[in-house]
């Protein structure tokens, strides 16, 4: 009887075990599924914001409400900027009569022109990075003729984007659309100043989207070059660059960047900054002073028939995640690689730019659904997106440019790590590369605990300390097995 009653009793235990289990599963899928409703639902409204309309056939079609909403929101972007840095010269008759031969001759200037958008009222506009980059000045004349000194906000590289502000008000500016929308065979107008021809309309049709040409660099804070143009044939030519392509409601639905052309002039190809990624960046740079860009964290690539037939993949749609990134969003949040990306915030991706594209859209932080196909089946993934050194947190500037000079991720260091070494806190290195760091001799796992003698206990100290700092910095700090060291370098 004893044994039968101890059989019933482990069996009702396991019976209630396995009940909790049932309903805790059940409690954590719900709340995964819930989840991923939310995401989706906020996704698709930030797509929704413009209302989708029909494009107009060339029977129907009216250009002139379209280019008089667009022409005075345009302006011409004028620069000057030093050939060479000035030089030193002799005069030798000069010497024997005077005695001061040696003189210094002044920097010989050039100048440049291009294109700009009003984006408000009281004076922001943006244009492209390469119209104002190592510009001395920088002068913008409205389509009224009047002209204003012009003050560089910030610059983006990797995308080609500059933001400029003048001291005006009740200025036009130009009504944004939505990229995300456009389709191809669309038609649209193109709105600059080609060859000093001020306010120049050309109309053209969209040829395709998500076009990478292989012209922008990575930015120089070592982020990468996000290129997914608007291709169009609408006529673009040298002094257009930075100015508007519109819809056929006088939307701005991108900012003219380049041209493809073996003569340097137009030859039927020209290409758009989407204005979706346009309206993130200059957010970013009125806000935060630089680009807050996320990242999933994954090594990816365009599926062709060579990959699809080695990998035994059945639909060529898609990104192909050829390897994870450690740290990542993605390696945090479950994908593996192997796994096809079809969605970015139910937005469909078929190539890498269109990838980089949706991604680019979003900051350090934020919480995007990614729907992938792994082996035949659809999965929905929420994931929260980091920046390249692996952090959720949006940087500044300042930290931006530290950690590009340090060249490593850094992490305050965890509370029992710090109790068994017995220090009040601390930043560990957990991945090095090359930069001030590694040229001093330290290495991965190093704990810093001192900063020129005054105590560090986490990441924002350790950034105080060191954005003050001009010449030398002395570094003290532990291993992880107990063994103190000092560093010390320039900065």
């Amino acid at each position: 009887m004893k044994k039968n009653i101890g059989y019933f009793v482990a069996a009702m235990g396991g019976a209630l075990i396995a009940i909790g289990s049932v309903n805790y599963l059940n409690n954590e899928n719900l709340e995964q599924q819930l989840e991923i409703e939310k995401l989706r639902a906020q996704h698709l409204e930030a797509q929704n914001q413009h209302v989708n309309y029909a494009v107009p056939t060339a029977g129907t079609i009216d250009f002139s409400a379209a280019a008089e909403k667009t022409v005075n929101a345009v302006v011409h972007v004028k620069t000057t900027y030093e050939i060479d840095g000035g030089y030193y010269s002799f005069d030798p008759i000069r010497h024997f009569f005077f005695g001061d031969g040696a003189y210094q001759q002044k920097p010989r200037m050039g100048a440049g022109a291009g294109s700009g958008v009003i984006m408000s009222d009281d004076g922001y506009i943006v244009t492209n990075n390469h119209v104002i980059d190592k510009a001395a000045s920088i002068s913008v004349t409205l389509n009224d003729n009047r002209t204003f000194q012009a003050e560089l906000i910030g610059q983006d590289p990797s995308s080609d984007l500059a933001l400029l502000k003048i001291d005006s008000k009740d200025l036009p500016k130009i009504d944004f659309g939505n990229s995300d929308q456009i389709k191809v065979g669309e038609w649209v107008l193109a709105v600059g100043n080609p060859f000093n021809l001020e306010s120049t309309v050309t109309a053209g049709i969209i040829s395709a989207k998500g076009r990478d040409i292989n012209i922008l660099a990575n930015g120089t804070d070592g982020s990468s070059a996000v290129e997914s143009f608007i291709q169009t044939d609408a006529a673009v030519n040298p002094g257009n660059s930075g100015g508007a392509l519109v819809n056929t409601r006088g939307e701005l639905i991108g900012i003219n960047a380049a041209i493809k052309s073996n003569t340097g002039s137009y030859t039927g190809y020209s290409f758009a900054i989407p204005v979706n990624i346009v309206s993130k960046v200059i957010e970013d740079l009125l806000e935060y002073g630089t680009v807050q860009r996320g990242y999933l964290g994954v090594t990816i690539r365009n599926i062709d028939s060579e990959l699809a037939e080695a990998e035994k993949i059945d639909d060529l749609k898609g990104v192909y995640i050829a390897g994870i990134v450690d740290r990542g969003a993605a390696k945090s949040a479950g994908l593996k690689e192997g796994d096809i990306i079809k969605k970015v915030a139910e937005q469909s991706v078929n190539s890498v730019t269109e990838l980089q594209e949706q991604v680019s859209k979003f900051r350090p932080g934020d919480e995007v659904l990614v729907t992938v196909n792994r082996k035949g089946e659809s999965i929905d993934i929420p994931l929260t997106l980091r920046n390249r050194f692996g952090e959720e947190e949006l940087t500044t500037k300042n930290e931006l440019e530290i950690h590009q000079k340090l060249g490593a991720l850094l992490e305050t260091v965890p509370n029992d790590l710090a109790k068994e070494l017995n220090i009040k806190g601390g930043v560990q290195i957990t991945e090095l590369g090359s930069g001030k760091f590694r040229s001093a001799g330290m290495m991965k796992d190093f704990i810093i605990t001192k900063v020129d003698q005054n105590e560090i206990k986490n990441k924002e100290q350790l950034f105080d300390a060191l954005s003050s700092k001009n010449g030398g910095v002395l570094i003290e700090g532990v291993y992880p097995n107990g063994k103190k060291a000092y560093y010390g370098f320039g900065l």
